[in-house]
């Protein structure tokens, strides 16, 4: 199913969880936004995602990188997943980085 139109009705879904799919979608604010959409309001959204890596040195790699990288993987491994929540207004209830500050385990919703 397309991740940017659910076919799900509003508010199905107590906890929606996504991994590593960010960096994929053609418009990752659709997508959250659509996950907002099926979550309650109550409920949470888990997201496991990478991004830019919050080691300066690590990042400038990645955004020398990642025109390559999306053309031969469909992969933007430089998107910040954590300004992509708050461009859709999403509350984040916990964040934690991990792996060179790559990896974002997030915990966020409404």
């Amino acid at each position: 199913m397309d991740a940017e139109s659910l076919a799900f009705p509003d508010r199905s879904f107590d906890t929606v969880v996504s991994s590593l799919t960010l960096c994929t979608f053609s418009d990752p604010l659709a997508a959250l936004n659509e996950m907002a959409r099926v979550c309650r309001k109550d409920g949470r959204i888990l997201l496991l995602e990478h991004g830019r890596s919050s080691h300066e040195w690590l990042g400038r790699w990645q955004d020398r990188k990642a025109k390559g990288h999306a053309e031969i993987l469909g992969c933007h491994w430089n998107r910040e997943p954590l300004n992509l929540i708050q461009q859709v207004g999403l509350k984040v209830y916990s964040i934690r980085r991990i792996f060179f500050g790559i990896f974002h385990l997030i915990e966020t919703g409404q």
